[in-house]
């Protein structure tokens, strides 16, 4: 497991990188965007895998219920990407209007659903430095 300097240093490298890509999308550079995507692919199926190896090899209950909300968002995202590829084999004006306003929803909604987990995290972060700073305290006072 990455220390959680080293995965906040992780989010901050990815953060960018999805700047990037949005800055792309403006620029209207559809070569750059889909080698981003399937960089992107491979990616999320290796996290998948790690993910199910982590989930197989949780012991307790914490480990379990993160293992179970990562299964749920990578199913629920694995969705989005089937139906998306199988808007891209649709033809005509009208469903390539339907997939680019359909698409445009999904990424909305999966940056929103990334904020509101980035402040979820956030304050994961914020709780766990007050918990170790009152063992700490706690440790300090304890007379042995």
């Amino acid at each position: 497991m990455k220390a959680l300097s080293e995965q906040l240093s992780e989010l901050s490298i990815r953060s960018k990188k999805t700047e990037d890509v949005i800055a792309a999308t403006t620029q209207h550079d559809r070569a750059k965007l889909e080698t981003h995507r399937a960089a992107l692919r491979s990616v999320i199926t290796t996290g998948t895998v790690a993910a199910k190896d982590r989930a197989s090899a949780a012991t307790d209950v914490a480990s379990a219920e993160w293992a179970d909300a990562r299964a749920s968002v990578q199913r629920r995202f694995a969705t989005i990407r089937t139906n998306a590829d199988a808007r891209r084999v649709e033809t005509g004006i009208k469903q390539a209007e339907h997939h680019a306003q359909a698409a445009e929803l999904d990424a909305v909604d999966a940056v929103e659903f990334a904020l509101h987990v980035m402040n979820q995290a956030e304050y994961a972060v914020i709780d766990a430095a007050i918990a170790r700073a009152d063992a700490d305290d706690l440790a300090a006072n304890t007379v042995i």
